[in-house]
């Protein structure tokens, strides 16, 4: 089943539980695409039906093992050509995820390998989403969302979420970037460079930092 839209569907359902354990419903799935319930049901039984992925009705969306495979391999070239994009074009991390969306059922396996000689083999994209490598391997350490870290809790940024261009914008003004050290006091209020800094309060769910 080689489709765009397929790709898209296993990279949804793949990318729902990278960073949580709540497996995707097709309810919000459907929210996550933008699409008709409906042509989320008519989907999710042709991917099923190709092995893809198993369901039962009114049940959660979950990869098989091929379906995540295919997911990876998705999410591998997403990610490389956001990190192509900022390395070598000068994108900001707030404006690469909509091109990358384009991007990632255009460019040929060589181009996408070419790319990702050019960057030197990266781990990670600008968000610190891992890179899977061309097996699907993938390496991450150990995170807590920002919003349920335990005041006190000291921990490097991990991954900021690329789904709010506008919160990327602000969080960068702030100085708020993958791999700064962080403490945080309470809530969304954090120390950075000896300094405290409020961040706004949808960080809390779009920050991730190290255990």
């Amino acid at each position: 089943m080689a489709s765009p839209a397929a790709d898209d569907y296993l990279k949804t359902v793949y990318s729902h539980t990278e960073w949580q354990d709540e497996a995707i419903t097709p309810s919000v799935l459907a929210a996550k695409l933008g699409v008709a319930p409906s042509s989320v049901t008519e989907m999710v039984k042709k991917l099923a039906a190709s092995g893809l992925v198993s369901h039962v009705p009114y049940g959660a969306v979950r990869l098989t093992a091929a379906g995540e495979a295919r997911a990876l391999a998705m999410v591998r070239r997403h990610r490389l050509i956001e990190t192509w994009l900022v390395s070598e074009f000068g994108y900001g991390w707030d404006e690469v995820h909509d091109e990358a969306e384009v991007l990632e059922h255009t460019i040929s396996d060589r181009l996408l390998g070419k790319i990702d000689e050019r960057l030197g083999h990266p781990r990670f994209d600008p968000h610190g989403d891992a890179i899977p490598d061309a097996g699907g391997h993938i390496d991450r350490e150990a995170f807590v969302l920002l919003g349920a870290a335990p005041a006190a809790h000291e921990g490097r940024v991990l991954r900021v979420s690329d789904r709010d261009p506008v919160l990327l914008r602000v969080l960068d003004e702030l100085g708020l970037a993958v791999g700064r050290t962080v403490r945080v006091e309470a809530g969304a209020r954090v120390v950075l460079d000896g300094r405290s800094v409020e961040l706004p309060a949808a960080a809390g769910d779009a920050v991730w930092l190290t255990a």
